[in-house]
Parts: C-alpha cells; sequence; structure tokens
C-alpha cells in the first residue's frame, strides 16, 4: 500500500490510500494577500505565526510555505531584487524558522525557484514535501536532484513544456514521465504526489469527472497518492464554498489522498470530516465528533477557528489526564 511519509521534529503525517485525507494548509502564501507581503516586506512575521497555529486548529495536518510575491516596493529600488534567486532563499528559510517554532506541523516547501526550495529543505526540521516539480525538462532537471538529495517526497504537477492540456490522457502521460524520470533518480513511487491539475468547472463542464478519473487512474495504474488545489475547481463562480465543500469527498471517494486547501472554511473541513468518516478513516468517529463540539460552540458566538482551537486543547487535557 503506497505510504508517503512527512515528518516534523516530533511529528509523522502519512498521507496514503488507507489513511484519513491529508489537508495541507494554503495560507502561508504572500501571492494575492498585499497586507501579508507588506509585512513581510518589513520583516513582520506575525500573521505567518497565525495564520499557522489557526490552520493547524481547524485541521490541517501539513502547513503549505511559500515564499514569493513579496519586496515588490524594494525591486523597484534595487535592480538585485528583480531576481528571485537573491530574494526568496532567505526568506523561505525564516518563513520555514518561524513556523517551526510556533507548530510542530510537517511543512510542504513551495517555491517555483530551485534556489529558495533548498534553502526551505536545509532550514526544516524532519522530512517536508516539496512543492513541485512539473514535466518540464528544465525543471525534471532541477527539482529531482534536490529531492533525491534531501530524501524527501515530491508534488508532481500534470504540466509539461507544452503547457496545462485540457486533455486529461495528456495529463496522465504527464505524470507517468515526471514517476518514471524520478525512479531514474531512485526516487520511489511512494514519493510522488500527483497534482492531475484540477480545471474550472465554470469554464470546463468536465473538469470534475476529468479529475475523478484521473485520480482512480493514477491510484490503480501508477500506485501514487495524489493531491490538488482545491479551490480551483470553483474559481470565477458564485458560492465556492459549496461547490469546493461537494467537490472534496467526491474526490476523497474516487481515490484523492490530500488537498492544498484554505482550512479555515467549516463548510469544507466538514464534508472532509465526513468523507473520512464514511470511508473508515475515523476511528470510532472520533474526529466526527469532536467536530459536533466545534459546531455547538459555533452557535454560542466563537469563530470556526476559535471553536476548533478549544476543542484541540480541551482534548490535550483529556488526553494527559487519562495518561
Amino acid at each position: 500500500m503506497t505510504r508517503t511519509v512527512l515528518e516534523s521534529k516530533t511529528k509523522t503525517v502519512v498521507i496514503g490510500f488507507d489513511e484519513p485525507f491529508c489537508v495541507i494548509g494554503e495560507r502561508i502564501n504572500p501571492t494575492g494577500r498585499k497586507k501579508l507581503a507588506a509585512e513581510l516586506e518589513l520583516g513582520d512575521f506575525t500573521t505567518v505565526e497565525r495564520d499557522a497555529l489557526e490552520q493547524v486548529a481547524c485541521g490541517a495536518r501539513v502547513l503549505d510555505i511559500n515564499s514569493g510575491a513579496v519586496f515588490s516596493n524594494k525591486m523597484a529600488e534595487d535592480p538585485r531584487y528583480a531576481d528571485n534567486n537573491f530574494v526568496e532563499p532567505p526568506l523561505m528559510a525564516e518563513l520555514v524558522a518561524r513556523v517551526q517554532a510556533v507548530t510542530d506541523a510537517p511543512l510542504c516547501i513551495d517555491s517555483s525557484v530551485p534556489a529558495a526550495l533548498e534553502a526551505g529543505l536545509a532550514a526544516a526540521e524532519g522530512r517536508p514535501l516539496v512543492n513541485s516539480v512539473t514535466g518540464e525538462e528544465e525543471r525534471l532537471e532541477r527539482v529531482l536532484p534536490l529531492v533525491k538529495k534531501y530524501n524527501v517526497p515530491v508534488v508532481a504537477i500534470s504540466n509539461d513544456d507544452t503547457g496545462i492540456s485540457e486533455d486529461p490522457d495528456v495529463r496522465f502521460e504527464v505524470a507517468r514521465k515526471i514517476v518514471q524520470r524520478a525512479a531514474d533518480f531512485g526516487i520511489p513511487a511512494h514519493d510522488i504526489v500527483v497534482d492531475p491539475l484540477v480545471m474550472p468547472v465554470g469554464a470546463m463542464a468536465t473538469a470534475g469527472r476529468q479529475v475523478f478519473t484521473l485520480v482512480s487512474r493514477l491510484r490503480t495504474e501508477l500506485g501514487v497518492n495524489t493531491t490538488c488545489g482545491a479551490s480551483n475547481i470553483s474559481f470565477g463562480l458564485p458560492e465556492r464554498h459549496g461547490i469546493n465543500a461537494a467537490f472534496l469527498p467526491m474526490a476523497i471517494g474516487a481515490g484523492m489522498t490530500s488537498a492544498i486547501m484554505n482550512p479555515v472554511r467549516a463548510q469544507e473541513m466538514a464534508a472532509i470530516r465526513a468523507a473520512n468518516l464514511l470511508m473508515d478513516h475515523d476511528a470510532n468517529g472520533a474526529d466526527w465528533i469532536r467536530l459536533a463540539r466545534v459546531i455547538e460552540a459555533m452557535k454560542e458566538g466563537a469563530s470556526f477557528a476559535e471553536a476548533s482551537a478549544a476543542a484541540s486543547s480541551a482534548g490535550r487535557g483529556r488526553r494527559r489526564a487519562r495518561g
């Protein structure tokens, strides 16, 4: 059975076909978040630390750390900042250190800059996930050696030098190519987590069905775990959380084992927990029962994050009392 093992200094998370769905928190990413980018320019990591704690409280088992799209003002003043190889590596190392200081969740090191990936890998304690490699030749030759050097798993995105195909068979073959090339570097298939690329259903009516079919093929034919940017499915549509909350259990039923997403959304996290229960991946329904307590606290005015954090603290207290 395929098992992709991620580790922090003290915690192990397994992504697998017979494991609970792995939520990878996406919030530590300045792309599209002007306030966060401005804080990072000033060396202020308050929001990063808060987002790390909040996402874990809400159910993220792994935290994605993305170091892109920062230092826009400095770029205008200093030509060195036009080179992401100068900007991103030290920021990534600092982000990793700050997040590790406040939580023991395993990490996903996320950058399009190989030097930033290596800086994050060097700073990370344990065995993080690398995000990502594609089927593009240059990317394969630069990222796979890092994956091998640090003995870590990697997200493989199903696009190559020709771009993103709308044909799911082409995307499957790109995934196969990446798995085969990884094997040439001595990287096993269980350390490849394929992102088959979720298209917006508003632009392509068959997008959902495509993903479900692809995930099933990736599981049965390549034996790999899978992930996706879950919110892509609803891009451009109203009431996006309802669509996401329907999509996630259907993807889980098709065999998807993780997603990079915002765990602070109660509707979507409830859908995942229900799917875990129905797939027999929630022992004795413990996580679902905990969610019921969270929902009761929300009825009394607490936010999802506040109620989740309180429930987590109470659970730790009960475990210590039993011990």
